[in-house]
């Protein structure tokens, strides 16, 4: 994307800053976030933000080429604490904005869906196979991916849907301001380097599609850049278990620190993720770059730095 003016909805948040400021080299960006999870700090001084809500009804959607709408409550836990809640940003907030642009005359749309309505599977998960919502939030990303297909249909609009796997990038990065919501990796190597002990549930043998945020980053813009509709999925095709990534980062940093294996506490769990990732490959060419080897020593310099 060149000379763009561009609108990154939850643009302060971990995988919004990284996009917007990644953007804003080139193009005209304009980020909006009501900071529940994101801070001014994450992002580049070219980025041009907004403290406002998704729900809001005047948001700068005035002249713009393109909506990345990455707002939303990004997880099972933040959705269930306030299901009603979880729903209007998630649902109403996606409508509003992308109604908004629509009426000022934007007609390409890339948003967040998620991974987790695969549930758990130890195959890699095409974007065809039968999915359903087994918590609000799995509903509530269904419900965009549904009111896409709407706006693609009654408006002729492009919307690309992005199925993302297991994001990281690290403490070091712009994932630090999320806390227990970051993703496991910063978590267990922030702990890991500080001689804490990282809590795995079960027996550590879970695994995930870790994806490296700069490749995420990548396959939204290219999803842009096709004006691709429909949905896609966002993934490495290979998957890690948590015992194996502990192992990774004690090598890394050199240290011997054992985790503390507890029972789950959580009612609804995926144990197993893998992206099946042909559709967008083959529409516009991505494929990961980082390797999950290169992404743990990523996650880990800063320590080493130190």
């Amino acid at each position: 994307m060149n000379g763009k003016r561009v609108l990154v909805t939850g643009g302060a948040g971990f995988i919004g800053s990284n996009l917007a400021n990644h953007l804003a080299a080139d193009n005209d960006v304009v980020a909006v976030d009501d900071l529940y999870l994101g801070t001014p700090e994450n992002l580049d001084d070219a980025v041009e933000f907004h403290d406002m809500s998704v729900l809001d009804d005047d948001l700068p959607t005035e002249d713009v080429d393109v909506v990345f709408h990455l707002a939303a409550l990004s997880s099972y836990k933040m959705h269930e604490e306030n299901p009603t809640k979880g729903a209007r940003v998630n649902v109403e907030g996606f409508v509003n904005t992308v109604e908004q642009a629509r009426n000022d005359g934007c007609d390409t749309v890339v948003y967040a869906s998620t991974s987790s309505i695969y549930g758990s599977r130890t195959e890699p998960s095409p974007e065809d196979m039968p999915v359903e919502a087994r918590t609000g939030y799995e509903a509530s990303k269904l419900a965009r991916e549904r009111y896409a297909e709407y706006f693609h249909n009654h408006y002729d609009m492009q919307l690309a849907g992005l199925r993302f796997f297991s994001v990281y990038q690290g403490f070091g990065g712009a994932e630090e301001h999320k806390g227990e919501f970051a993703n496991t990796i910063a978590q267990f190597a922030d702990k890991i380097a500080n001689g804490e002990a990282p809590e795995l549930f079960g027996d550590g043998s879970q695994t995930r599609d870790f994806t490296h945020v700069d490749d995420i980053v990548r396959g939204i813009e290219l999803a842009a850049d096709h004006r691709l509709q429909g949905i896609y999925n966002l993934g490495t095709g290979e998957s890690y278990s948590f015992n194996e990534m502990v192992e990774m980062i004690n090598e890394v940093l050199g240290t011997d620190v054992e985790p503390e294996y507890i029972e789950n506490p959580l009612e609804v769990y995926v144990h197993d993720t893998m992206a099946d990732c042909t559709k967008i490959h083959e529409e516009t060419g991505w494929e990961p770059e980082i390797t999950f080897e290169e992404g743990v020593q990523r996650v880990c310099k800063p320590y080493l730095d130190d």
